[in-house]
Order: structure tokens, then C-alpha cells, then sequence
């Protein structure tokens, strides 16, 4: 495993950010400029982060691993756009900037989501299909492929979508939320983390552990982001906080208080940290991550 900082690989990520996307003809440059405000507003990266930081962890060649490292933040971006929405969240700011809809209007926010998808996939078709004389690596890169597509869809940030917005003003049970959260959240974590494994050499109990440790991040890391809308600040978050009251949404805080939220937090953070502590100073990027997620905007 390369010595790679959390930062490391982010630099990477920003540096081939816009690699992957494909060119827009001139006629269509507004789709291009809409998908680009988006996707270089910033953001924390900690998706396509680790993807690559899994496939490192495994064996894998992290430079192999940026097309779907990129993908996986196309996917996240568009993602974003379209949750922003008026017909969805209706929020105006992302990432401390003005949302997409705002700036290029709702029709154009729609279709620059729509765009990233759709860059996210041509883009690890494009790879695979440099490895068709290949059958370990091009299986390896289909693997990736699945667990990205399979988190993106219907039983991964789409139904975590549907069930977030039929949830709005109706009570819900923790079985619910924790669906709401595993499917909208926590989905795309564990796709990224799996996905990056498969593109190295991991054995079974690896993989398990991997995603052990990736399904407790994504559920810590949504409980953090509901706390962080009660009581987090705007300009740290850079969007508007108290949103979820206002929408009506199920949330930790809302069904089991800041206090019990806090407590669940720790736990599911402890619980990701224990499910690689057999691998001591190698898991370090994925322990040191997990523990400030569960404290930033503090």
C-alpha cells in the first residue's frame, strides 16, 4: 500500500476531476458549463477518496482506479443537483455557492444532473473497454462498475430518494429512517469502498471488512449531517441549516433527540474503527476519516 494521505488522494481526484467528462459540442456548452459549476463548487470528496484509498488498501494501482473514482463523484454531484431541486429539498445554496437551478435555471439543473450520470457510466465503459484481452482486470473493473451502478440506482440513492420525500410531515419508524438513510446516504459509501477493493486483490475477509467498516461510515456520517442542521453553522456547512424542520423530514434528531443521536454517532463511528483494526497503521486514512466525519463542523 502506497503511503497516501486523505489529501493525497483528494489531489488526485481534483487534479483528473474533469478528465472523464465528455466533450460537449458547442451548441450544447451550457450543459457542459451547468454540469462543471457543479461538479468543481468544491466538496469534501470523500467518495471517489475511498475508492481509491480501498483499492490501494487491496493491492490495486490507484492510477487504474481514477476513472471510476471520477465516476463515483459524477454520480454523487449529479445527485446533489437534483436533491436541491424545488420539486425535491428547494435549497439555494450548496457548498457555500449559489445551487445549480439557481444559477441555470430548474429545466437546465435537471438536465446537467443528467449529464453527470451519464458521464459516470461512459466513463467506465471507456475503461473497460481498453481491457477486453484482459479477462482479470476487465472482471475487476466490471465489479466496480456494478457496485457503483447498483448504489447509484433503484436500491441505492433513487429509492433512498423516494422513501426521504414520502416520509416528509408522516411519522416513521426507526426501520424507516434507518432505510431512508442506508439507501439515500450510506448506499454510494459502500459502493465507492467496494468498488476500489475490487479493483485491487482482496480477499474475502477483506471485502467484508471493508464493507462492514463502509455501511457504519455511511450511517455515522448521515447521523453527523442531521445533527449538523440542527445545531451546525451556515458558513461551515455552506448551506442553510434548520432545513429537514422546515421540509418536515424523518431524521436521528427528530425521532430520538441531539443526545441519543450523539450516542448512535459514536457507536456506529467505533464500530467502522473496530472493523479494521486488525490492520492497524494500513487502515489509517480509512480510522483517521471516520473519526473526523464524526466531529466535523464542530
Amino acid at each position: 500500500m502506497e503511503d497516501y494521505t486523505f489529501e493525497d488522494y483528494k489531489s488526485l481526484v481534483e487534479k483528473h476531476l474533469m478528465d472523464f467528462i465528455p466533450d460537449v459540442d458547442h451548441k450544447s456548452i451550457t450543459l457542459y458549463e451547468a454540469m462543471k459549476y457543479s461538479l468543481t463548487a468544491g466538496g469534501k470528496r470523500i467518495r471517489p477518496v475511498l475508492l481509491l484509498a480501498a483499492c490501494d488498501f487491496c493491492g490495486g494501482k490507484v492510477e487504474d482506479a481514477l476513472p471510476y473514482a471520477c465516476a463515483i463523484e459524477y454520480i454523487h454531484t449529479y445527485s446533489l443537483i437534483h436533491d436541491d431541486l424545488p420539486c425535491m429539498d428547494d435549497d439555494d445554496l450548496r457548498r457555500g455557492m449559489p445551487t445549480n437551478h439557481k444559477v441555470y435555471g430548474e429545466a437546465m439543473a435537471v438536465l446537467a444532473g443528467d449529464g453527470l450520470q451519464s458521464a459516470a457510466y461512459e466513463a467506465m465503459n471507456r475503461d473497460m473497454i481498453l481491457y477486453f484481452d484482459n479477462a482479470v482486470a476487465l472482471k475487476k473493473r466490471i465489479n466496480a462498475s456494478y457496485e457503483i451502478t447498483k448504489g447509484a440506482g433503484c436500491r441505492g440513492i433513487v429509492a433512498g430518494q423516494v422513501a426521504d420525500m414520502e416520509a416528509m410531515d408522516r411519522s416513521s419508524s426507526k426501520e424507516m429512517l434507518d432505510y431512508i438513510h442506508i439507501t439515500k446516504t450510506s448506499a454510494l459509501i459502500v459502493a465507492a469502498v467496494r468498488a476500489g477493493a475490487h479493483l485491487g486483490n482482496p480477499d474475502d475477509e477483506m471485502l467484508d471488512n471493508l464493507t462492514v467498516f463502509a455501511e457504519n461510515l455511511g450511517l455515522a456520517f448521515q447521523i453527523r449531517d442531521d445533527i449538523l442542521d440542527v445545531e451546525g453553522l451556515e458558513e461551515e456547512m455552506g448551506k442553510k441549516a434548520g432545513m429537514d424542520l422546515i421540509n418536515k423530514k424523518v431524521t436521528y434528531p427528530a425521532l430520538y433527540g441531539l443526545e441519543e443521536s450523539r450516542k448512535w454517532l459514536e457507536t456506529l463511528t467505533n464500530t467502522a474503527i473496530d472493523a479494521l483494526g486488525q490492520y492497524y497503521d494500513n487502515a489509517e486514512v480509512f480510522t483517521k476519516l471516520a473519526r473526523q466525519l464524526a466531529i466535523r463542523g464542530n
